[in-house]
C-alpha cells in the first residue's frame, strides 16, 4: 500500500477541519470541524499501522481511544452550545462573551452609584 495516498487524504481534510475552525462563527459548525480535524489525525493513526505493519497494531488502538475521545467531546459541546444556544437565542461565537459586561452599561449600577455619592460628597 502507498502511504502517499492516505497522507494526502488525511491533509486535505486536517486543512479543512482547520479552515472550518479558524472561518466560521457558529458552534455547531466549529465543532465538526474540530471532528474533521480529529478523523484526519484516525486516519494517519491507521495508515502509518498498516504502513509499518506494526504487529501490537498500536496505530489502531490509539485511533479507537481517539473515536472514544472525539464522541466524548461532541457530546459535552453539543450540551454546552444548545445550553448557551438557549440561554442566550444565539450559537454565534462572536457574540458569546461570557465573562464581558454588557456593551451599554460598563460598570454594574451599584458602583456608578456609590461613584456619584463620593463624587458629591467631595464637592
Amino acid at each position: 500500500m502507498h502511504l502517499v495516498y492516505p497522507a494526502v487524504l488525511a491533509a486535505l481534510l486536517f486543512c479543512t477541519g482547520l479552515y472550518g475552525v479558524l472561518a466560521r462563527r457558529n458552534a455547531v459548525l466549529v465543532l465538526l470541524s474540530v471532528e474533521l480535524m480529529l478523523n484526519a489525525v484516525n486516519l494517519n493513526l491507521v495508515a502509518f499501522d498498516v504502513w509499518l505493519r506494526d504487529e501490537l497494531h498500536a496505530g489502531q488502538a490509539l485511533t479507537l481511544f481517539t473515536i472514544a475521545i472525539a464522541a466524548a467531546e461532541i457530546g459535552i459541546g453539543l450540551a454546552i452550545v444548545l445550553l448557551v444556544h438557549r440561554n442566550r437565542g444565539t450559537a454565534d461565537i462572536d457574540r458569546l462573551r461570557d465573562l464581558r459586561e454588557d456593551a451599554n452599561d460598563p460598570q454594574p449600577a451599584g458602583e456608578d452609584a456609590a461613584r456619584g455619592e463620593k463624587a458629591e460628597a467631595a464637592a
